[in-house]
């Protein structure tokens, strides 16, 4: 099993920032497809960002332009910087990855305040 261990969440303002780090165990992680999803109380899990092994990446249409999703193969680590945070964006964040089988993190949780 791969384990996914997820920090960087907190507390911010409307307009700021945070970068979330998602930590795996595996030692295959260059193979992995990886992305961030997010969910509130009462609605599904929504999905955020993906990269591919290559390095390319799909974003949901509310984060366009103010997410980015990137990995370090080498400290097995996907990113999700956050700029120009939203209240609409509070939410547990989780990250996946996916090869044969699909792996999630535990979830941080992200709250924007107005």
């Amino acid at each position: 099993q791969v384990q996914l261990v997820e920090s960087g969440g907190g507390l911010v303002q409307a307009g700021g920032s945070l970068r979330l780090s998602c930590a795996a165990s595996t030692n295959i992680f260059s193979r992995y497809v990886l992305g961030w999803y997010r969910q509130v109380p009462g609605k599904q899990r929504e999905l955020v960002a993906t990269i591919t092994t290559a390095g390319s990446t799909n974003y949901a249409d509310p984060v366009k332009g103010r997410f980015t999703i990137s990995r370090d193969n080498a400290k097995n680590t996907v990113y999700l910087q956050m700029n120009g945070l939203k209240p609409e964006d509070t939410a547990i964040y989780y990250c996946k990855a996916t090869l044969w089988s699909s792996y999630w993190g535990q979830g941080t949780q992200v709250t924007v305040s107005s």
